[in-house]
Formats: structure tokens, C-alpha cells, sequence
């Protein structure tokens, strides 16, 4: 007997997981194994289900992966299947997809409770709505709405705060992925806190990192904050009222100068590179208004791009820069992300508040730009 086992044993593959299953009144129907994929599904088996209602699927999974079990298109379990695991699923042809019940897959477990809860914020949600359209021209109708919209954003609030705790709950676990990616409908994320991305992320990220899914969020999140900080910056721009972010860099001497050591005149925040062909030519426009309006309160900070000391002090030299010109010879990445600098060369101009009033001012609007102000 000890050998059998052994031999068994040997036969079974490393990553090697299956799934059982019982689906009443579905005998003689096939059932089908797809792999979710972050844009596509791949079919993996298929089965026949026989005369007690059971089939089975086995199959290899390196890595943590999601799985649908389907008996067509609108009735399908989500599975998320983890390498050895022996999976057990029950459930009824009529209610597949809602009813169902697995054992053997913790991650399938915690799918399941996502999906059970989204659904059941779904069914009262829809419930509020059918009551909405049936009670319109009913002369309480406009009292009873209040009521109706107090109730649907209690429900809206409980659902997002329970998706948002099962991820910072379950971090580790692909099921956040799902979490993160759920919808109320076609447009609304059930979790929008870009912290809740980042922590899932970043920790599905150190343990998973060639998994596609993974890959996915983690590019998502990273490029979801850079719009969250350009979406920041242009409410900054637009209500004209909030300082610019502070910046303090060396200059070539290495005297650390902050951009608000210049509140009190008009100052143009110009990005450039000592490389670039165009930030050398808007160089003499900038040289010309600084002779014509500094006298008026004008002086210009200047942040280089550069890595690269040599060119970025022989630049300054040939085309005589006499203002405050700075830069930490590594791109200065952390400034140039803090203004959402996407080329070169860029500036805004700002107040003698330090405010932002204009950006990308280029030749005559520049000159424009300085003429209204500093009459």
C-alpha cells in the first residue's frame, strides 16, 4: 500500500490542481474550464458532465490565477485557483452562478463573498430604482425621493466601505485584484481610494511579480496616481489662490536657493536642459525679457533637467544667464513630477504671491504676459 501511495504521489505533477464538481439537473451537458486573462479568456478543458451530475477538470498553476468554470456565456463560476489545491464546487444548473458552493480554495472563498456582497448591494440598488420610476407623479413622490437618494448612498457607502476593508484585510491575496476592479455599473470603480490601489499593489507586487494580473494593477495604479497629481495640479492652477509647490535646489555653486526667496516679484518657473535644442533658443527670448523687465520686478528660477554638470554650467555661461538657475544634476525628477513637467522646455509664471496665473508662455505671449502686469 505504502508504495501505491508513493507511486500516486510520484505521478502527480508539482503545480498540479484540480476541480470536482456536482451541478444537478445539467447531466449530459458540457461544462467548460477558461483561464482569465487581463483582456481575454482561454479555453482550457471541457468536459461532459455525466448521469450523477459531476464532471472534473485538473490543471497547472505556477501562480495564484483566475479560473471560470461556465455552462455558457451569462452562467459561469469565478474561481481563483492556487497550485495542489483540490477543489470542490456545488451547485444547480438554474442558480449557477449564484448558488453555488466551494470548498478546498480559500481564494475561491474570498471571491465568492465579493461577489455575493456586490450582488446582493446590486438587487437593493435596483430595488430603490424600480421603486423611484413607479412612484413618479404620485404627489409624495418628491418627499419620498429624498428618502429613496438617503438609502442608495448608505448602500453605495457600506459597499465601498466593504470592498475597501477586504483589500487592506487581504492584501496579499489576488482576490483584491478582483476587489479593486468591481463595478457598480459601466462607469463606477466600487473602490476609489488610491491608497487601497497602492497598498494592494505594492504587496501583490513583492510576492507576485510575473503575474499578468499583478502587472496590470500595478501599472494602473501607477499611472491612476500620476493622474490624480495632474488632476491636483490643475485645480491648483485654476483656483488661482494656493502657492506653488515649494521648490529648493543647488545652484552650479552649490548655494541651495528656494523658489520662494522670490515672492515679491513676478517670477517665470522655467524647466529646461542644457542638451535641448529648443530650451537654448527659448533661452535668448527669456534673456531679452529679462533685460526689458527685471528693473519692473521680474526675475525668472530656473530648473535644469540635466545629469550632467559640465554642459549645464557651459550652457549658462555661453548664453548668459543671469538669473537664479538651479538643478541637482539627476533631472530633478522629484520637481519635475511635483509640476507635471511632460516636455521641455515648460514654465509657468507666477505672482508676486508665488501663485500660478499662466503656463507654457512662449515668445510674444510671454512679453504679452509681463507687459499687463508690470505696467
Amino acid at each position: 500500500m505504502l508504495a501505491m501511495v508513493l507511486l500516486i504521489s510520484s505521478c502527480k505533477k508539482e503545480n498540479e490542481f484540480s476541480i470536482e464538481g456536482k451541478i444537478t439537473h445539467a447531466e449530459g451537458e458540457t461544462v467548460y474550464l477558461e483561464k482569465l486573462k487581463v483582456s481575454s479568456t482561454e479555453l482550457i478543458d471541457s468536459a461532459k458532465i455525466d448521469n450523477k451530475g459531476e464532471f472534473q477538470f485538473t490543471g497547472e498553476a505556477g501562480l495564484p490565477s483566475f479560473y471560470f468554470v461556465k455552462l455558457s456565456d451569462n452562467r459561469f463560476i469565478t474561481l481563483l485557483v492556487d497550485s495542489v489545491e483540490q477543489i470542490m464546487i456545488n451547485a444547480d444548473k438554474a442558480n449557477f452562478a449564484r448558488e453555488y458552493r466551494v470548498e478546498g480554495s480559500l481564494g475561491s472563498i474570498l471571491v465568492k463573498e465579493l461577489n455575493d456582497k456586490l450582488a446582493s448591494t446590486r438587487k437593493q440598488l435596483d430595488s430603490l430604482q424600480s421603486l423611484n420610476n413607479l412612484y413618479q407623479g404620485n404627489p409624495e413622490y418628491d418627499q419620498m425621493r429624498e428618502t429613496w437618494k438617503e438609502q442608495y448612498q448608505k448602500i453605495i457607502d457600506e459597499q465601498e466601505k466593504f470592498s475597501t476593508n477586504f483589500v487592506m484585510n487581504n492584501p496579499f491575496s489576488m482576490a483584491s485584484i478582483l476587489a479593486l476592479y468591481q463595478k457598480f455599473d459601466n462607469q463606477r470603480y466600487v473602490v476609489n481610494d488610491l491608497q487601497t490601489m497602492r497598498v494592494a499593489a505594492s504587496a501583490l507586487n513583492s510576492i507576485y511579480p510575473e503575474s499578468e494580473h499583478v502587472k496590470a494593477l500595478y501599472q494602473n495604479t501607477v499611472q491612476w496616481l500620476k493622474e490624480e497629481k495632474n488632476a491636483q495640479l490643475q485645480k491648483m492652477i485654476q483656483e488661482e489662490g494656493r502657492n506653488s509647490p515649494e521648490i529648493v535646489l543647488p545652484t552650479p555653486g552649490g548655494e541651495e536657493v528656494a523658489l520662494s526667496s522670490l515672492e515679491g516679484n513676478v517670477v517665470l518657473l522655467q524647466f529646461w536642459s542644457a542638451l535641448d535644442r529648443n530650451s537654448r533658443i527659448l533661452n535668448e527670448a527669456l534673456a531679452e525679457a529679462y533685460r526689458k523687465y527685471n528693473s519692473k520686478g521680474f526675475e525668472i528660477y530656473q530648473v535644469s533637467v540635466d545629469d550632467n554638470r559640465i554642459e549645464w554650467v557651459d550652457a549658462i555661461d555661453k548664453d548668459r544667464l543671469n538669473w537664479v538657475n538651479v538643478g541637482d544634476m539627476k533631472g530633478s525628477k522629484q520637481v519635475v513630477q511635483n509640476y507635471n513637467v511632460q516636455k521641455i522646455p515648460y514654465n509657468y509664471l507666477l505672482d508676486k504671491e508665488g501663485r500660478i496665473i499662466a503656463k507654457d508662455l512662449k515668445g510674444p505671449a510671454l512679453n504679452r504676459a509681463l507687459t499687463n502686469i508690470l505696467k
